[in-house]
């Protein structure tokens, strides 16, 4: 008796760029072409602390897998990520530490804060807790939680390829972002 097989339906693809097809050959934006390949190879650097940091392990176990999203590769080095995950609570000590892994990352670089310490504090409204790392560093996403489920840190992350896929490669050289990075005191 042969066994049925099963397919896997909610099998997703990844959406080609808007462009010309013909046969053979394919024409669209170099801007498209470069987010698509950015979005669907980030390398997380993960910063964890506390609590948080334990639920990133659970989101990136077999369970989960936040490998299936194009971040096989967790690097523990600033200069070959993308991608600065905090997690957990950051002290006003650590506060310049985390600000010098951001600036030893390579343009582009994105931030998630994970977990309501790395977004604002959390419980710890006290004088030694940073209230949300974005005090000193610029954040792109926010994960809210304490801690917050595996299924959150994977939409964060979504987010992420979101903006890493829709963003124009002259973006980080407008004087826009100069001046958000001159807010920071970033050079």
């Amino acid at each position: 008796m042969a066994r049925p097989v099963q397919y896997n339906n909610k099998v997703k693809t990844v959406e080609i760029p808007e462009g010309y097809s013909g046969e053979g050959f394919y024409a669209t934006s170099f801007d498209k072409v470069i987010g698509l390949a950015r979005k669907n190879s980030i390398w997380p650097l993960p910063f964890a602390t506390s609590c948080c940091g334990i639920e990133f392990m659970a989101t990136m176990a077999a369970t989960y897998d936040m490998a299936r999203f194009g971040a096989e590769r967790m690097a523990f080095t600033p200069r070959q990520c993308d991608l600065l995950m905090v997690m957990g609570t950051i002290s006003k000590k650590m506060g310049p530490i985390v600000r010098q892994v951001y600036l030893q990352m390579a343009e582009p670089r994105w931030v998630m804060a994970v977990g309501a310490c790395a977004c604002s504090g959390g419980i710890f409204d006290t004088y030694s807790v940073l209230q949300g790392i974005d005090q000193v560093i610029p954040v792109d996403v926010y994960v809210p939680g304490c801690p917050p489920r595996p299924e959150g840190i994977i939409d964060g992350f979504m987010k992420i390829q979101d903006l890493v896929g829709q963003e124009s490669l002259r973006r980080r050289n407008s004087d826009r972002y100069k001046e958000l990075m001159e807010a920071y005191g970033i050079k």
